[in-house]
C-alpha cells in the first residue's frame, strides 16, 4: 500500500516541476534496517535529489548543521528560486514547494485515504497519514540532497568502525555521497529555515546490514549473532517507555538508541561478543552503557563525535529515563510483561 502510494506520488512530483524531475527514492529508517518493532505502521521515504557541488558552511559547533550555496555557475540552475536573498538554498522554499505537489495530489489517490497532515516546526518530514481500516499508516516523507563530495571536517573522527568492521569498509563508506535533509536548526536565533543537517540513513542501513567482525555473521548458513536483536529490545524498551511517559522521555528518541548500539558494536568489536545464545548478557551491557550515557549526558554522534546529541536542556529527561531504565533493570523487566 506504501509503494502504491509513494509510486503514484513521485511520478507526479518528478513530473509536475522541473526542480524536483531527478528525485529517486530511499527506504530509511528501521523497516529497511530490518530492525522494525510492534506493527509496520512507520515508514520513513527518503526522495533523494542529485546535485553536484555545494558550498557548505557550518552554522553552528555541532558540526552537523550547515547553509548550502552554490558554486559558481551551478548546473543546477532549477534551484535558483529557491535560494533565500543571501543565496542560501532555503530548506523551507523546498520543502513547502513539496508538499504543495503533494497535497494536491494525494487527492487524485483512488482507492485508499491519503491525507497530508499538518506540519511540525522544524520538522524535515512532510507527513502523510494512510487510513486502510482498523489501521493508519504514517509515511514522512523526507526531502534529502544528494551531493557527490567527500564529508566535511567535523566527519572526520567519527565512524570509529576500524576494529569492528575494518578500515576498508570505512574508507568505502566514507566515499559514498554525502546526504542532507531539509532539517532546522533549533538553535538558532531567527528560524529562517535555511539550514540542511548531515544525514548518515544509507550509512547506518549498510552498517546493520552487513554488521559482522567476519563477513559470514548472520548470512544464511554463517553463525548468527545478537546484534539485531539487542537494537529491537532496546527501541522496544524506549517506545514503551515513552508511551508510559510521553512527556517525561519527549527529548529521547530512537536514534540515541541506535547510537548507543553503533558505539556498542565498536566497544565490542568481535562477532564473539554477540553470541546469539547471549542475548540477555548483551542486552544488559547495552543498556549499562546507555545508562552511563544518560547519566554524564554524553552521548557522541556516531559519525560527528564533537555533536553531543544528549545536551544541558534534555537533564530532566534523560534523569527520568534513566531511573525507569535502572528499575526495569532491577525488576526484571516487567515493562516486557505488561
Amino acid at each position: 500500500l506504501v509503494n502504491q502510494v509513494v509510486s503514484h506520488l513521485i511520478q507526479t512530483i518528478r513530473s509536475t516541476d522541473g526542480s524536483f524531475s531527478s528525485i529517486e527514492r530511499l527506504g530509511a529508517g528501521s523497516y529497511y534496517e530490518h530492525v522494525k518493532i510492534s506493527e509496520p505502521n512507520e515508514f520513513d521515504i527518503m526522495l533523494v535529489m542529485p546535485v553536484a557541488r555545494l558550498q557548505l558552511d557550518e552554522c553552528d559547533d555541532t558540526g552537523a548543521y550547515y547553509y548550502l550555496t552554490f558554486k559558481r555557475n551551478p548546473k543546477e540552475k532549477y534551484l535558483q528560486k529557491f535560494l533565500d536573498e543571501d543565496g542560501k538554498l532555503s530548506a523551507f522554499k523546498m520543502l513547502e514547494a513539496l508538499r504543495e505537489i503533494i497535497k494536491r495530489e494525494v487527492k487524485n489517490i483512488k482507492n485508499v485515504e491519503v491525507t497530508v497532515k499538518r506540519k511540525k516546526a522544524g520538522s524535515p518530514a512532510i507527513t502523510l497519514q494512510i487510513k486502510k481500516p482498523p489501521a493508519e499508516i504514517s509515511v514522512d516523507i523526507i526531502l534529502t540532497l544528494e551531493v557527490q563530495q567527500s564529508w566535511p571536517p567535523s566527519t572526520q573522527d567519527g565512524l570509529k568502525i576500524e576494529q569492528w568492521l575494518g578500515r576498508k569498509v570505512r574508507g568505502d563508506m566514507r566515499n559514498k555521497p554525502l546526504y542532507l535533509v531539509a532539517k532546522q536548526n533549533k538553535r538558532e536565533k531567527v528560524l529562517r529555515g535555511n539550514t540542511w543537517r548531515l544525514s548518515f540513513s544509507h550509512i547506518e542501513k549498510a552498517l546493520l546490514n552487513n554488521h559482522g567482525n567476519a563477513k559470514t555473521c548472520c548470512e544464511s548458513d554463517g553463525p548468527k549473532c545478537c546484534r539485531k536483536g539487542c537494537l529491537k529490545l532496546l527501541k522496544y524498551l524506549l517506545e514503551q517507555l515513552k508511551m508510559k511517559h510521553p512527556k517525561e522521555v519527549d527529548k529521547i528518541c530512537s536514534y540515541h538508541v541506535k547510537t548507543v548500539f553503533f558505539r556498542s558494536c565498536v566497544t565490542w568489536p568481535n562477532d564473539t561478543d554477540w553470541h546469539l545464545g547471549d542475548l540477555d548478557h548483551c542486552f544488559q551491557k547495552c543498556l549499562g552503557y546507555f545508562l552511563d550515557c544518560l547519566q554524564t549526558r554524553q552521548l557522541p554522534h556516531f559519525f560527528i563525535p564533537q555533536y553531543n546529541l544528549l545536551s544541558l536542556e534534555d537533564k530532566a529527561s534523560s534523569d527520568f529515563l534513566s531511573r525507569q531504565i535502572n528499575y526495569q533493570l532491577n525488576n526484571g523487566f516487567p515493562i516486557f510483561q505488561e
